[in-house]
């Protein structure tokens, strides 16, 4: 009963990002989103996926080199700061093949800051109804500003697709590449009609995979370390299953065969998408009438659903709903989970597409940091969660790393 339908009416959750994530399978619906998902799919098959451990890898170990640094002098650093610039580079690279190495650019990269910019700006302008007409957006400095943003990261977009339509040209047939990506499906998918995705639906889904592709697992992966810091305990029961598994080795680099090894390190990371929920809120219109306990919801209505109060449910997780228990989540206990108690990709047909890709990224990255380092919060600094286009902390998470020894 629940989709997202056109046309998108003036309150629709995500009206508000059509100028900068236009028709995307974020914030399309219909036939068009349909069509649209049905192409995409194939760009997360697994035989897509597999080749990206070795990107996930490389990317985490430049993060390595630079959380070294701040081990070394013993200097604290902001955790979601270096995390989000290590999924930006996966997400380029893996998605795009595009190396602009930003990582080492550091927060001061124009896209990084375009993307911080218009999330915040975003999540100020759903909070104030007065700003929610365009006519009177984009008559303030924060629309313009706005506006500035979103032709900025087009631009980036543009320049992506460019440069690979030129290289698909040159090669004269995708598969000649050393494997497929994200781009390539998107340039070369069509339906049963033969007709393929159009130049703007091409940069929407761009822009989509982009800004999606990076923030979320950013947000997912920096609270899970968070959480982690917090509990040693768990912190050591993680460290030593991936030193089992990393024994005899010359190097930590993960191959793709090891992942479903990470068992208690995958009960933390879905413990700690449950208790800091990075998407914690969605938005759809129903599609017809249904009842809602002593309700009875009209169709076309804009309805929001918590992920967040659904996670933190004491009638589904118990009065300890607020702690870090990565155990809530060992195979015994998740064979008597509701499917839908647990849905930090959302759930239904309108789940996220991406969702395989992110646990991957997500193991991957958290192994290789959890093998060379011990991680630590500061003391004395109060960390609160702060709701943006992702569970952000309001005053940062402030983490000391030591190095390990084996």
């Amino acid at each position: 009963y629940i989709s997202e339908p056109k046309p998108l009416n003036l309150t629709s959750g995500y009206r508000t990002l059509k100028d900068w994530l236009g028709d995307g399978l974020l914030i399309s619906g219909g036939d068009k989103w349909a069509r649209n998902r049905r192409l995409l799919t194939p760009a997360f098959h697994f035989d897509i996926l597999k080749p990206y451990i070795d990107v996930y890898n490389d990317s985490a170990n430049v993060l390595i080199g630079k959380l070294g640094k701040f081990a070394d002098e013993k200097k604290e650093f902001e955790i979601f700061q270096q995390i989000c610039l290590c999924t930006l580079d996966i997400i380029l690279r893996c998605a795009f093949s595009y190396d602009i190495d930003v990582q080492r650019s550091g927060e001061t990269h124009p896209y990084v800051q375009a993307v911080s910019d218009l999330a915040i700006n975003n999540s100020q302008r759903l909070r104030n109804p007065l700003l929610a007409p365009d006519i009177l957006f984009y008559r303030t400095k924060m629309g313009k500003k706005y506006k500035q943003d979103c032709d900025f990261v087009h631009g980036v977009a543009e320049d992506i697709i460019d440069k690979r339509r030129r290289v698909l040209e040159k090669l004269g047939e995708s598969k000649s590449r050393k494997y497929l990506d994200f781009l390539d499906i998107l340039l070369t998918a069509k339906d049963e009609n033969g007709t393929g995705l159009s130049d703007m639906d091409i940069r929407n889904e761009v822009d989509t995979f982009l800004f999606e592709g990076h923030d979320t697992t950013a947000s997912a992966i920096s609270w899970i370390l968070y959480s982690l810091a917090k509990h040693p305990e768990y912190q050591q029961k993680c460290q030593e299953e991936i030193d089992d598994l990393l024994q005899g080795r010359e190097t930590d680099d993960f191959k793709w065969s090891d992942l479903p090894h990470l068992e208690y390190l995958t009960m933390c990371i879905k413990e700690g998408m449950r208790l800091h929920c990075p998407v914690a809120i969605v938005a759809r219109i129903t599609t017809k009438p249904f009842d809602l306990g002593d309700t009875v919801v009209p169709a076309v209505t804009n309805v929001q659903i918590n992920i967040w109060m659904l996670h933190h449910n004491e009638h589904v997780w118990g009065p300890d709903h607020m702690e870090f228990k990565p155990e809530r989540f060992s195979k015994d206990n998740v064979t008597k989970m509701d499917p839908y108690q647990f849905v930090p990709f959302s759930g239904g047909p309108r789940n996220c597409i991406g969702q395989n890709f992110a646990m991957n990224e997500e193991k991957d990255v958290l192994a290789k940091l959890l093998h060379n380092f011990k991680f630590s919060l500061k003391p004395d600094h109060e960390v609160k969660w702060r709701l943006s286009a992702v569970m952000r902390a309001q005053d940062s998470i402030l983490a000391n790393v030591g190095r390990r020894k084996h």
